[in-house]
């Protein structure tokens, strides 16, 4: 049949029979041909036009079609870098102002701080420190579930952390938003956490996730503006929201 290749074929080195869909002679290594034939299997046809073979081709991923997947992967994380930037420009401020004149030590004081005191860091160190973790795992996990997420979470946890300490416990300067980089960083780990408990996949590294959270928890221990109360309320906020991540998740498989 015309386009079928030979049973076999005859090594001009050594006389051997060798296979037609090798290049080299597998027992004296002579080089039989530049490439192999295409391996026509039942079914195939080629192009009318072209004559060639056509190529696979899968549908694009529609979303939620995979958990824990998004349709675009590649898209850019504009709620995380809005949060960061936000951060980086809060620094600056604190070059023409004092720390007390923007903190927020009770409910009593101007709200406006409260919403102002998240994105302000009276250092680098204390910035670096926070700004790390909130931007890694804010990006993952807007990737997987959105801004909305994001932004609900740094909300809760940063925001709604240092409100739970102004309430709690009132006249301690509060600056910065280590509750919200624990908290974006328990919802990003402990579905992981919990996964590698139950003995299945994971794709964290929970050294490194560990490494990070000690970082970040020890901050009330290095700077009085991140304060205990409103870093812990932040990671337990978290942490919920990593549970419900972990529930839905587990309502779509």
């Amino acid at each position: 049949m015309a386009g079928t290749p030979d049973l076999f074929v005859v090594c001009k080195k050594c006389g051997s029979e060798v296979s037609p869909y090798i290049t080299e002679c597998p027992y004296c290594g002579t080089r039989l041909r530049k490439r192999a034939p295409k391996i026509i299997r039942p079914g195939d046809r080629p192009s009318p036009r072209s004559g060639r073979f056509p190529r696979p081709s899968l549908p694009p991923l529609r979303s939620g079609e995979l958990p824990g997947i998004s349709a675009d992967p590649l898209r850019k994380p504009w709620a995380t870098a809005l949060l960061v930037a936000a951060s980086l420009i809060g620094y600056l401020v604190i070059v023409y102002v004092r720390p007390a004149q923007v903190a927020l030590a009770t409910l009593d004081e101007e709200l406006w701080r409260l919403v102002v005191a998240p994105f302000i860091y009276p250092s680098v160190w204390y910035q670096l420190a926070v700004l790390v973790p909130l931007g890694l795992f804010g990006w993952r996990l807007e990737l997987r579930h959105g801004p909305l997420l994001v932004l609900a979470l740094f909300i809760a946890c940063g925001i709604g952390g240092i409100a739970i300490s102004a309430a709690v416990a009132p006249g301690t300067d509060l600056l910065g938003a280590p509750g919200a980089a624990l908290g974006m960083l328990a919802a990003w780990a402990l579905p992981d956490l919990l996964r590698a408990r139950r003995g299945l996949d994971h794709d964290a590294d929970l050294l490194g996730v560990l490494v990070m959270a000690v970082l970040v928890a020890a901050m009330p221990l290095a700077t009085p503006y991140a304060g205990w109360i409103a870093t812990g309320a932040g990671l337990l906020i978290g942490a919920c929201g990593g549970l419900m991540l972990l529930r839905t998740d587990g309502a779509r498989r």
